[in-house]
């Protein structure tokens, strides 16, 4: 006869307080620096080959970064978007919400040294209308960060085009 495992119960959601934009902007910076070196190491490889530069970056950034998939909703004053972030604890990641984008950065911070998976993850996510970062809602749920956003008030659109 055999045994069946006891299902564990799913972790409660965490909240994530949101980074500022320029906290992020230095660390983005040296994972840029990262892919690029890498990307370089290809086109040495290749015997210096010009025209396959994309190709570098992009293998590059596939040895590098974890993928990030997203989903987005939108209703009439609200933008809810999913990021999974599997692999990563809520503590390792940092997510900035400014009014036409969210940036996720993850970094493991405990790696093991046989791992196939990169320890990192990069997105910037273009958002298709504009929000209220101050409102934002942010949460982690078994590797899936969940953001609730309001959209930007109409009269808040207004006073900037006028001014503009």
């Amino acid at each position: 006869m055999r045994t069946t495992g006891v299902a564990k119960a799913p972790r409660p959601a965490v909240r994530i307080t949101p980074t500022s934009p320029s906290q992020i902007e230095w660390e983005v910076q040296q994972l840029q620096i990262n892919i690029a070196r890498r990307a370089f190491e290809f086109f040495q490889l290749r015997g210096g080959e010009h025209g396959h530069d994309w190709d570098d970056w992009f293998r590059a950034e596939s040895e590098l970064l974890r993928p990030v998939s997203v989903a987005i909703s939108e209703s009439n004053q609200r933008l809810s978007v999913r990021v999974n972030v599997l692999g990563f604890e809520p503590g390792e990641l940092k997510i900035a919400v400014e009014p036409s984008r969210i940036t996720v950065l993850g970094a493991k911070q405990k790696v093991s040294p046989d791992s196939e998976y990169p320890d990192q993850t990069f997105r910037v996510i273009e958002l298709p209308a504009e929000v209220n970062p101050d409102a934002a809602a942010i949460a982690f749920e078994s590797g899936v960060v969940k953001l609730e956003l309001f959209k930007a008030s109409d009269t808040t659109n207004k006073a900037n085009q006028q001014s503009a």
